[in-house]
């Protein structure tokens, strides 16, 4: 796929928070922090179950604000501790292919200062009926509460 294409299939989003690299990190790969903030108001998120490492198996189960809950199944592909992280749900547990694929999320940590750090989120869709999709389930609303938790929690980290 071509980089042109690749844009075809991506959301993004950047934030500058105030709050290093490490603890933004630690907000993404500890269990207990990760249920703090990974779902957007009012929905929860009940299980982190995070093996992290290439490879390793996540579930991520967010309970709508009516109970129901949403198990979301990945694999991380890459991960460079402090820096980045690279998952997707194109597979459940050692490397059994989903039954429907939609994103591979690659999220970056990049310390710009003394306590500052640029956070982008991108969400590589399969295609772009994925990606518009996402795009209408809320991406930018939703991702973007999450990254406003995500900053109040690492600061006080």
């Amino acid at each position: 796929m071509s980089e042109p294409d690749i844009i075809g299939h991506e959301l993004s989003l950047t934030r500058i928070i105030a709050a290093s690299p490490d603890k933004l990190y630690r907000a993404w790969t500890e269990p207990e922090l990760l249920k703090q903030w990974f779902a957007p108001s009012p929905f929860t998120t009940t299980t982190a179950q995070l093996d992290v490492r290439p490879g390793g198996a996540n579930l991520i189960v967010m309970r709508g604000p009516d109970g129901v809950e949403y198990p979301n199944h990945g694999v991380y592909l890459e991960i460079i501790p402090g820096r980045k992280l690279v998952f997707t749900d194109a597979f459940t547990s050692a490397w059994i292919p989903s039954a429907k694929p939609f994103m591979t999320a690659v999220i970056t940590f990049d310390a710009i200062g003394e306590g500052q750090t640029r956070y982008t989120a991108r969400a590589l869709h399969w295609s772009a009926e994925d990606r518009e999709t996402h795009e209408a389930m809320g991406f930018h609303e939703g991702w973007g509460q999450c990254a406003d938790q995500l900053a109040a929690l690492a600061s006080s980290l």
